[in-house]
Formats: C-alpha cells, sequence, structure tokens
C-alpha cells in the first residue's frame, strides 16, 4: 500500500494555557538528551527498507551473507554494506564457522521492536 494522504488536521490549541502539574510531572520523567538521540539514531538504521527486510530474515534464522543475498535478490556486497552499518549500531552480530561468518539479531529487543512495529502495520492495513 501507498502512502496514505487522507490523514486528519491536526488540532491546535486555541487558548494558550500552561498546565504546570503536567509540565512538572513529564520534565521529572523525560529521559537525558543522550539516548534520545541514540533511539533516534536506531529508528533512522530501521528506516532503510533492505536493511528491514535483512532484520525480518535475522529475525527468523541466523544466516550468512550469501544466503541473505540470495533470499533478498541482492548483491553480496550491497548485503555486506548494510550488514557492517547494522552491526556498528549493534542490531546484528556475528559468529565465524570455518570460512562461513553467519549474521544474528544482537539481541531479543531487535526482534521485539520490529514484531511491536509489525503488529501496529499490519492493524493499520487491516482497519
Amino acid at each position: 500500500g501507498g502512502k496514505r494522504m487522507d490523514r486528519e488536521p491536526v488540532e491546535v490549541c486555541e487558548v494558550s494555557v500552561i498546565h504546570e502539574d503536567v509540565l512538572t510531572r513529564v520534565k521529572e520523567k523525560m529521559p537525558d538528551e543522550e539516548p534520545v538521540y541514540e533511539v533516534s539514531e536506531l529508528f533512522k538504521v530501521f528506516g532503510d527498507s533492505t536493511r528491514a527486510r535483512i532484520i525480518c530474515a535475522l529475525n527468523i534464522e541466523e544466516m550468512c551473507v550469501c544466503d541473505l543475498a540470495a533470499l533478498l535478490n541482492i548483491s553480496q556486497s550491497a548485503i555486506s554494506h548494510q550488514l557492517r552499518l547494522l552491526k556498528v549500531s549493534r542490531i546484528v552480530k556475528s559468529r565465524k564457522q570455518g570460512r562461513v561468518v553467519y549474521y544474528s539479531l544482537d539481541d531479543a529487543h531487535i526482534g521485539q521492536i520490529f514484531a511491536m512495529a509489525f503488529d501496529h502495520v499490519m492493524e493499520e492495513m487491516e482497519g
């Protein structure tokens, strides 16, 4: 499905009222800027469809570059390039067995984040 252009207009406050109690509660619980920046960077890495497809595949089973290239119908060099970015971002890890390097998701959180994103998208598509 393409992008939907029939989005609701954004509601704007008609009066300028600052709710001090709300501000105080939220300020106390807001994380520092550094982790927010890191989360933003993580989502940037997710924001490429080739990387997203690699993550989907590795969420099912660990795979080597050759298998990923065959599965996604992309050159091994393109897969390697994306895997390097994913590894630097600690989204994937690798292990060597003989002459083959196998890639897998770095931890369960990555799979969970992706599964939640898919749940959200599927709800939108069904709704």
